[in-house]
């Protein structure tokens, strides 16, 4: 009864395909830094993944980049992360469960 149970599990699938691949995940290509904060998350996103210029596409390209990584999050607030020459860099966005 034994062999008959090995054979079943190390034969069929040579045989049957079971559909059972794991899906595939793109991780999106821009770093994200993620630091815990007290009411949540802070996400240091690259300012090359963000594109536009109105509140709501920017918040919407953040999600975007976000959602992947974190699941269903609501962005609190974000300010936007400036380098010496006053160029940005980056945006830091806050986000909760």
């Amino acid at each position: 009864m034994v062999t008959v149970i090995l054979l079943f599990i190390f034969v069929t699938p040579i045989y049957v395909n079971f559909k059972d691949k794991p899906a595939e995940r793109k991780p999106h290509p821009t770093g994200v830094v993620v630091t815990p904060d007290r009411e949540g998350f802070i996400y240091r996103v690259d300012a090359s993944a963000v594109s536009g210029t109105s509140d709501a596409q920017v918040r919407d390209a953040l999600f975007s980049v976000i959602e992947p990584i974190a699941g269903e999050v609501k962005i609190t607030r974000y300010e936007p992360v400036m380098d010496q020459s006053g160029k940005l860099v980056a945006y830091r966005v806050w986000v909760h469960r």
